[in-house]
């Protein structure tokens, strides 16, 4: 196992059409506005933006985000990442009831070389700074949906 690989999986169930929730994830560059965790984002292009992520562990994340896919009809949302982290990242919006199962996919390599010092010890500790960023984004991304 390379402990500086990591591969996330997250669901959320959402009271809201799969159109809706689609079109406020498509919008990568106001992810500030209702994610907390996403401290900015700024076009670099088209399909490139650079990212600051941080949650509740004292370290900033910042990475180049290239857009490899974005099918509407699909509902999937997928980007290249570089920088601190290295891989992917992807949104699959679905029907699910009367609502969506918004699905986020991540794979990526810790680059930052502070982090990759202390991967062993430091493992569960950014599992749990994850977990805590994705359920702190799924708050925000209800109140964007009802504000709209």
């Amino acid at each position: 196992m390379d402990r500086n690989h990591y591969d996330f999986r997250t669901r959320w169930s959402l009271p809201f059409p799969p159109a809706a929730v689609y079109a406020v994830l498509e919008r990568l560059e106001d992810y500030p506005r209702w994610w907390p965790q996403v401290r900015s984002v700024t076009r670099t292009g088209a399909a490139t933006a650079v990212l600051t992520m941080r949650s509740v562990l004292p370290y900033d994340l910042t990475c180049t985000a290239r857009e490899t896919s974005r099918d509407p009809a699909a509902g999937r949302l997928e980007i290249d990442l570089s920088g601190d982290l290295e891989g992917w990242a992807r949104w699959t919006v679905t029907a699910e009831g009367s609502g969506t199962l918004a699905r986020y996919d991540q794979a990526v390599d810790v680059t930052k070389p502070l982090l990759r010092r202390l991967a062993m010890p430091g493992r569960p500790l950014f599992r749990a700074n994850h977990r805590l960023m994705m359920r702190a984004g799924r708050r925000g991304l209800l109140r964007r949906l009802e504000a709209v």
